[in-house]
């Protein structure tokens, strides 16, 4: 039996789709861990980051807008309704700093955090979405309102984090 040559081609065509979906589903996503570099990662002070002198304009923003929520309440839901809440949780929070930046128009779910703008971790933000849980990290710094020190709602921290199931989204050139 012969088998063309166009046969052929789209047939491995097929193969390589289906090796590609398949090994992508093998993938996790390594855990978030804070390391400090010098002139490229935020600080914390209090617990308000502190942006490093060279981030860029959106990233300093970034952080202004994470620092304007810290101290507020968690509430499943909140910043949903509006950016603008008394309480936020973890997509709230995290499309609260992505719209203070121009980067979100609409408070958006976990879920569909995970098609957010560019696959892979950014240079500078990088948004961690799983299906039910999402946070940031900017300029170094998690930005989260779980895994912490049993507080909860939206603060900055240093300690690792698993990000098992999670994928890796960033915002356009950051």
């Amino acid at each position: 039996m012969l088998i063309s040559a166009a046969r052929t081609q789209s047939l491995a065509k097929h193969l390589a789709y289906l090796a590609a979906f398949i090994l992508t589903g093998c993938v996790s996503t390594p855990p978030y861990v804070y390391h400090y570099i010098p002139g490229r990662t935020a600080t914390l002070d209090n617990g308000y980051a502190v942006a490093p002198r060279t981030a860029p304009l959106p990233v300093r923003e970034a952080i202004d807008a994470g620092n304007e929520l810290i101290g507020k309440p968690y509430r499943y839901g909140g910043g949903h309704q509006s950016f603008y809440d008394t309480a936020y949780d973890c997509s709230g929070a995290v499309s609260f700093v992505l719209h203070s930046i121009g980067r979100m128009n609409t408070p958006t779910p976990s879920k569909a955090l995970r098609s957010y703008a560019e696959g892979g971790p950014g240079r500078w933000i990088t948004v961690y979405a799983s299906r039910g849980h999402s946070f940031l990290v900017v300029a170094g710094l998690r930005f989260d309102t779980a895994y912490g020190a049993g507080e909860h709602g939206p603060q900055w921290l240093t300690r690792s984090r698993p990000a098992d199931e999670y994928v890796m989204r960033h915002p356009n050139g950051l």
